[in-house]
């Protein structure tokens, strides 16, 4: 898949949000209950994820005391499964926002 109809979905959802009177301001005046928030938290935590995983592995290769490679192993294994989540999470949603903008008017 092409990262070009990626783009043009992306502006597409951006210029829906100016026009409805969406944009940053008002993400930050929603709240942490709200979908923005939750998504961003799980953006988050799966970066963390990942750099934490990045850090214990190369804490390994370094040879630093207490730093086993079943705990590397297993951090780097949760760290690609959260991505891989995320993933699939934004092609759904990509896929849901394709078919409303396809319904009739």
């Amino acid at each position: 898949m092409s990262i070009s109809p990626i783009q043009s979905v992306l502006q597409q959802m951006r210029a829906t949000a100016v026009q409805n009177g969406i944009g940053p301001q008002a993400e930050a005046a929603q709240g942490p209950g709200t979908f923005g928030a939750e998504l961003k938290r799980s953006l988050d935590g799966i970066s963390g994820a990942q750099k934490a995983a990045e850090a214990q592995a190369q804490a390994f290769e370094l040879g630093e005391p207490g730093v086993a490679l079943n705990d590397v192993m297993v951090d780097l294994k949760k760290a690609g499964i959260a991505f891989q989540t995320g993933v699939a999470v934004r092609n759904r949603l990509v896929s849901a926002y394709q078919e409303i903008m396809n319904l009739p008017a």
